[in-house]
């Protein structure tokens, strides 16, 4: 029996390793290329107060149109279930199934109302895609014919490294609860003569954080769309010596959240501080939360927004638990 379990052992502990290596040598095969030299954009000052995070950027322009669906063929990149469609109106679209699919899109508007460039999506409550089936909750990402999708950019290699624009994006990412900022998430689009730098992939967003850092295991604990998770997660942990530190224990990529400055919080508490309760809102109804649902990210948002206010404000502070 004893060498019954050592076996058994030895067994889960080699698809551990193989799972491991295999998904190092998946990550190496996507390693993102260099980007070609142009005019890079990743965040520009706007009217915060005055975005529409129900439409988002998209707009109501770019509304899809469910009257005509056509499945054109799946997406195979990621782990998530897509599906390329065109819409009414001929415009293409990637439909994303799953869980992820209404914390994607809250992501992509939060975002978009401080500034950043993001992609353009919707959450349409049901769907039916020709072929494949009736669909409940699925984000749509549009594919418009003029833009180009270029090679992905590295957190810690890009045009912006120092700035206050890549340090509120990376601490937006632990905002979120964001367990999944890998490089291979990020995008650089080609829009008229600009480069845009966007986070593309944002799915694991709004839930919570793995609950530890061990190798392998700090997948453990992690949610995602789940606003009885996210309103229970930190956002600060402390301020010391003029750093903020972040709650970032158990996100992948854990080694570019740091180094944050107070003069960093500072520039992106302005940005949050600016955003109403009503954008707030609309941000989550856009994602079919339920009224619940919304109200509780409501007050997360504000609460972790209150975090960041609070280490912003002090070159030493102790944030205490939620």
């Amino acid at each position: 029996m004893l060498i019954l379990k050592r076996q058994l052992w030895a067994a889960v502990y080699l698809i551990i390793l193989l799972s491991l290596f295999s998904g190092v040598y998946a990550q190496k095969k996507k390693a993102v290329k260099s980007v070609p030299a142009g005019n890079a954009a990743m965040w520009e000052k706007v009217d915060v107060g005055q975005r529409d995070l129900f439409a988002g950027p998209g707009g109501t322009a770019m509304v899809p149109d469910l009257s005509t669906i056509k499945f054109i063929k799946e997406e195979k990149a990621g782990y998530n279930k897509k599906y390329r469609i065109s819409d009414g109106s001929g415009r293409t679209w990637v439909a994303k199934l799953g869980r992820e699919a209404r914390a994607e899109t809250a992501a992509v508007r939060l975002l978009w109302g401080l500034g950043y460039k993001t992609e353009i999506n919707y959450l349409v409550p049901t769907i039916t895609i020709p072929g494949k089936g009736t669909f409940q909750n699925v984000r749509l990402e549009a594919r418009p014919d003029n833009i180009e999708r270029l090679d992905g950019w590295r957190w810690k290699q890009n045009p912006f490294v120092g700035t206050k624009e890549l340090q509120g994006l990376k601490m937006m990412m632990i905002f979120m609860t964001n367990w999944d900022a890998k490089d291979i998430q990020n995008k650089v689009l080609q829009v008229g003569n600009e480069k845009h730098y966007i986070v593309s992939d944002l799915g694991g967003t709004f839930g919570r954080l793995g609950n530890n850092n061990l190798p392998l295991f700090f997948r453990i604990g992690r949610k995602t769309g789940s606003p009885k998770h996210y309103i229970k997660t930190k956002f600060v942990s402390k301020v010391k010596n003029g750093e903020v530190i972040l709650a970032s224990k158990g996100s992948k990529n854990r080694n570019i959240f740091k180094g944050f400055t107070v003069a960093d919080a500072r520039w992106l508490s302005n940005l949050l501080n600016q955003l109403t309760d009503k954008q707030i809102r609309d941000t989550f109804r856009a994602a079919n939360f339920s009224p619940a649902d919304v109200e509780t990210y409501v007050r997360a948002v504000k609460t972790k927004v209150g975090e960041l206010d609070r280490a912003a404000g002090e070159p030493n502070l102790a944030v205490t638990g939620q």
